[in-house]
């Protein structure tokens, strides 16, 4: 398995990025016919190959060739963890990396698929093993937490791990899995609910910002929803 991810080099040559203002997803304006997109971010999509499908192939807009490398060098930087996926390879504008399977958290919630404390837990083990190698464990949030079949966690976005400062992100969700997710386990909640609690927390001020009151607001919108 070692290097026929180059079977998709190619099909890969064929894939035109492009970077939208504001940071919006990118758009995709050309692609090959054996290449499945599997995820849309705001510097790249991801790709597997019909012929090796055990692969994620992460292809950068033009705009965002500088993170390519950051990432590249975060992924070797990482790579005796089995908590992030491995890194196999590059091209001109992309990068190759072990394809993980599972559901994201945010899924989970949309599901009302019960998230274990073993995963969790397992998420902050990865942080120290980040920190450790120098690196600084950002933006991890719902929908880059892979939940796998046997219940352990998987982190599937490394970008900002080279950036400095605390988004308080991941602490922000920790204290909610503690004091608010056990009122909802179990239960589906809708994504627009989600959303809507993702944008007003985007425009908190986070100097600011009071976690409980926050909570008490979100918790008022599931319950409301759950009464109409």
């Amino acid at each position: 398995m070692s290097g026929d991810w180059k079977l998709a080099e190619d099909a890969l040559k064929r894939v035109q990025i492009i970077g939208n203002n504001m940071n919006d997803l990118v758009s995709i304006t050309s692609c090959s016919e054996q290449l499945r997109c599997i995820g849309i971010g705001t510097d790249a999509a991801v790709f597997q190959y019909d012929q090796t499908p055990a692969y994620a192939f992460k292809v950068y807009s033009s705009e965002a060739l500088d993170k390519k490398e950051i990432e590249e060098s975060v992924y070797l930087r990482i790579k005796e963890s089995t908590f992030f996926p491995q890194y196999y390879g590059k091209g001109d504008n992309y990068i190759v990396l072990s394809l993980e399977k599972g559901i994201t958290l945010y899924d989970c919630l949309i599901q009302g698929i019960p998230i274990p404390k073993q995963a969790i837990e397992e998420v902050e083990v990865a942080r120290e093993f980040v920190r450790l190698q120098g690196l600084n464990p950002r933006d991890i949030h719902l929908k880059n937490i892979l939940l796998q079949d046997d219940g352990h966690a998987k982190v599937i976005d490394v970008s900002e791990y080279a950036k400095e400062g605390n988004d308080n992100r991941w602490e922000h969700l920790l204290w909610a899995y503690d004091h608010i997710y056990p009122m909802i386990e179990g239960v589906s909640i809708p994504s627009w609910v989600l959303d809507t609690i993702k944008q007003w927390y985007k425009r908190m001020d986070q100097a600011n910002f009071a976690l409980e009151e926050f909570s008490q607001q979100a918790i008022r919108i599931f319950l409301g929803n759950r009464k109409s």
